[in-house]
């Protein structure tokens, strides 16, 4: 999927911004005014900025009273902050089609171009498959020539489906990942950036649901060889932007071409 922007930057670079942010649960006009005030503070510019998985609503399993239709109020919320800012926006929704939920990742061009994925893999032990309905269809959208290939949460469990098919430069998880398994969070992003010889972006919440589930963040930006290029403190709010390079990214490639000895399979 091919988005189109009118931009002054670099094809041969991109700035990522990543949010880490606590959220109000369940309460989709507090979520948006203070993501707002931490995007105007932090003027992005342009490039991408990535908020968390579910950031209207926090990860809950009561989407009746909160799903959205695709024009819905958050995401025209998405396309006037992107629009305004000038960057591509993305995070994920509760979105509500023909009596199914969704666990929707938006990514939202500042033209007001719309591109979405629904989440594959579904959080068993959370019960997200028991209201949630899985996506099917792996996404991939290419944005300022750089390939974002989206995901949220679980999804990157499974190395399978983050898999860069030769279409893939940036992999995006945006999650609610708990505090008690952040090793795991934290490693398997490098791991996927590693494999895959790609840039991964980790956008993880902060704070605690009612419920008492805790999450700490450890979101980060990591580059093709798994080296840190950014990362916000555990446990705090903030946001921080790394630059991902065209030229960096195929060169390394270049001189490591692991991608020739790749087993060729699909996922069934």
């Amino acid at each position: 999927m091919c988005l189109s922007a009118k931009t002054t930057l670099s094809f041969t670079a991109m700035k990522a911004t990543i949010i880490q942010c606590g959220l109000k649960w369940e309460e989709r006009d507090a979520n948006l005014a203070h993501i707002s005030c931490l995007l105007d503070a932090a003027s992005p510019g342009e490039g991408i900025v990535v908020l968390p998985e579910m950031f209207t609503t926090g990860f809950t399993m009561n989407p009746a009273p909160l799903a959205e239709g695709m024009d819905g109020p958050t995401i025209r919320w998405m396309k006037e902050r992107s629009a305004n800012g000038g960057y591509a926006l993305c995070g994920s929704v509760i979105i509500g089609e023909e009596e199914k939920y969704y666990n929707r990742l938006i990514f939202v061009t500042r033209d007001g171009d719309v591109a979405f994925y629904d989440k594959r893999h579904l959080h068993t032990m959370s019960g997200e498959h028991d209201v949630y309905s899985p996506g099917n269809k792996r996404v991939v959208v290419n944005y300022c020539e750089f390939n974002f290939n989206l995901q949220i949460c679980y999804d990157l469990r499974f190395p399978v489906w983050s898999r860069n098919r030769g279409d893939t430069d940036v992999i995006v998880y945006v999650a609610n990942w708990p505090l008690v398994r952040s090793y795991a969070w934290k490693s398997l992003l490098v791991a996927r950036a590693i494999e895959n010889q790609c840039y991964v972006i980790g956008v993880n919440r902060v704070g605690a649901n009612p419920d008492g589930t805790s999450y700490t963040g450890d979101s980060a930006i990591i580059g093709p060889k798994g080296e840190l290029l950014a990362s916000l403190e555990p446990g705090a709010e903030g946001i921080v932007s790394a630059i991902l390079s065209r030229e960096s990214l195929d060169k390394y490639r270049e001189d490591m071409p692991i991608w020739r000895d790749a087993d060729n399979f699909e996922p069934v």
